[in-house]
């Protein structure tokens, strides 16, 4: 992953993801603006993040599951929803839908627990797993 892209398109969230994004620019110690497609359904994984970000909904809605088991949905709306780095959850499009985000500063690692395999993993930017342990919940 470059420090620094602009006007590029790739997955968003490693191999398995269903999230296409589509980054206006991106200066990962600063700021990154990126348009996300969303398309149906969910990878299976819970997951933190890298920066905490703001988040408009533009067209289609989604669906945020979180591990403690709350659900909140975000429709299309003028109003922004937040996401902080320690917010552990995955998120689910019902059909695709389209968000626009703007993230802060990226942090050197975040989480994420692999339903299928019951593991949780500690990730580095490229998302290289440093750390992987049995998920102890």
């Amino acid at each position: 992953m470059k420090e620094i892209e602009a006007f590029t398109h790739r997955k968003d969230g490693g191999p398995e993801s269903h999230v296409w994004g589509y980054w206006v620019i991106a200066i990962r110690r600063l700021f990154s603006i990126i348009l996300l497609r969303f398309e149906d359904g969910s990878r299976e994984a819970y997951h933190s993040h890298a920066f905490n970000c703001l988040s408009w909904v533009l067209k289609g809605y989604l669906i945020e599951e979180h591990i403690d088991g709350r659900i909140e949905v975000h429709p299309a709306s003028f109003w922004p929803f937040v996401t902080r780095r320690s917010t552990y959850h995955k998120v689910s499009s019902v059909g695709r839908s389209w968000v626009l985000t703007f993230r802060g500063p990226w942090a050197k690692t975040w989480r994420e627990y692999i339903e299928a395999s019951k593991k949780h993993r500690v990730l580095t930017w490229g998302r290289r797993p440093i750390l992987e342990v049995p998920w102890n919940n």
